[in-house]
């Protein structure tokens, strides 16, 4: 046994199940887009931890940032003023959609999705909230109850939060109403409406929750058209708006949140993961004059807005701004799409290649048309063997995920694209296309 293999049993032995690595590989270096295992092997990262490492592992400005500041003070508490939570906030809250100007630290995306009901549940008085369905939003009691990405994650968790209503997704592939684009006709705005009717009126609701960017989902990025309509759907009867941008923010769409690509503006904004470059940091973003309601015993963290975190989260949003990464990220974006959609006129068992900047979804689908997980397991396994780390999501795990890095390099890129191009082929050879 090598030293990688006792290294996962080490880890199996006292690490719960529920956190186990998706591969069996074991980090011995990262930097930008490149991982080296302890045992030497070189992989690409088009993972990014996760959508979390927008500026790829380790990057020198954020590593400088924090190493000066573990020499000043690494915890406040709630105790003292730092600098450095104070100059994060200030920063984030500079590129927020119009109107959010007033923030709240926590640790995580989870927390913040959390952060963001306890404050539309205390500031509007009313006690339902709606969800979309596929959403993920966290784990944690209240965000799990809102979370509907699949059964699985609320199994055994029963009875979650009362009076959540799930409303369904513009994921155009999989309709649930059997419709196309063409034909909607705005069939999900229609479904809330309807929920009015029938289940809970809307003075009883405070906020409804979207990811404008169907994460874990399966990669859906939400149409301009119902975004707008939920928007005034929300407008209509003073219900909140809060957009779910944990996975989809800081950048990873090419702007700096994804809403901004339909120009509609929540009411309160959830961020983390990608906001520190994975140091433990989360924020939900919403405008002072709401903020202000909510006094300071209805909420609090010990260790929201860490300041080595704050750190981090002030270099990574400067070295976005300052390198031109949004604009990199577009570039990325549409390369990548160009490729797979070649890829894609050849191959029918790639039923769809979605997304933007450095969020993009390739769906498998099988000889019917519908969703084959097993085919994009292959795939994700086939790329593995050849150095590229990728990850799938949706109901069926049939959605690979390429998130790269923004700052990905243009040889890592190409290098990239011909590792799952190849893969593709061999696969090919090994299933009915």
């Amino acid at each position: 046994m090598d030293e990688d293999e006792r290294l996962i049993q080490r880890a199996q032995a006292v690490i719960a199940p529920p956190a186990h690595p998706c591969y069996p590989i074991t980090i011995g270096n990262g930097r930008g887009t490149v991982v080296t295992s302890r045992d030497g092997r070189r992989f690409l990262d088009f993972t990014s931890g996760l959508a979390a490492l927008n500026l790829g592992h380790n990057h020198p400005r954020v590593m400088e940032a924090v190493q000066q500041q573990l020499k000043s003070h690494v915890h406040a508490g709630g105790i003292y003023y730092s600098e450095a939570t104070v100059a994060a906030a200030e920063e984030l809250l500079s590129i927020a959609p119009d109107g959010l100007d007033m923030l709240f630290f926590g640790n995580s995306g989870t927390e913040a999705v959390e952060d963001a009901i306890k404050l539309a549940h205390y500031t509007s008085g009313r006690e339902s909230i709606i969800a979309c369905t596929g959403g993920f939003h966290g784990r944690t009691l209240g965000a799990l109850s809102l979370t509907s990405s699949s059964s699985v994650c609320r199994s055994r968790y029963q009875p979650l939060l009362p009076s959540v209503y799930h409303v369904s997704y513009p994921a155009c592939l999989i309709c649930s109403c059997g419709m196309n684009p063409e034909a909607c006709g705005d069939r999900c705005l229609e479904e809330i409406e309807r929920l009015f009717q029938h289940q809970v009126p809307p003075e009883d609701v405070c906020a409804m929750l979207v990811e404008p960017f169907l994460g874990e989902g399966g990669y859906y990025p939400a149409p301009k058209s119902y975004l707008e309509g939920v928007r005034g759907i929300c407008d209509r009867y003073g219900i909140l708006l809060i957009f779910d941008e944990v996975q989809s923010g800081v950048g990873r769409t090419g702007r700096w949140f994804c809403c901004e690509h339909a120009r509609v503006r929540p009411d309160i904004v959830t961020v983390a993961g990608a906001v520190a470059s994975g140091f433990p940091l989360g924020a939900v973003l919403a405008p002072a004059e709401l903020m202000r309601q909510w006094g300071p015993p209805a909420h609090g963290s010990t260790s929201g807005g860490n300041p080595v975190s704050c750190a981090a989260s002030l270099a990574t949003l400067r070295v976005i701004r300052e390198e031109g990464l949004l604009e990199a990220a577009q570039v990325a974006g549409t390369r990548m799409l160009a490729s797979l959609q070649d890829l894609a006129m050849q191959n029918p068992r790639i039923g769809e290649v979605r997304g933007m900047g450095c969020m993009i979804g390739v769906e498998f689908v099988d000889e019917a048309g519908a969703a084959d997980g097993s085919l994009c397991q292959e795939m994700i396994n086939n790329c593995l063997g050849k150095g590229l780390i990728l990850i799938g999501c949706g109901l069926r795990r049939n959605v690979v995920r390429l998130i790269p890095p923004l700052n990905v390099t243009d040889a890592e890129l190409s290098e990239g694209m011909a590792i799952f191009a190849a893969a593709l082929h061999e696969l090919s050879g090994k299933v009915r296309m």
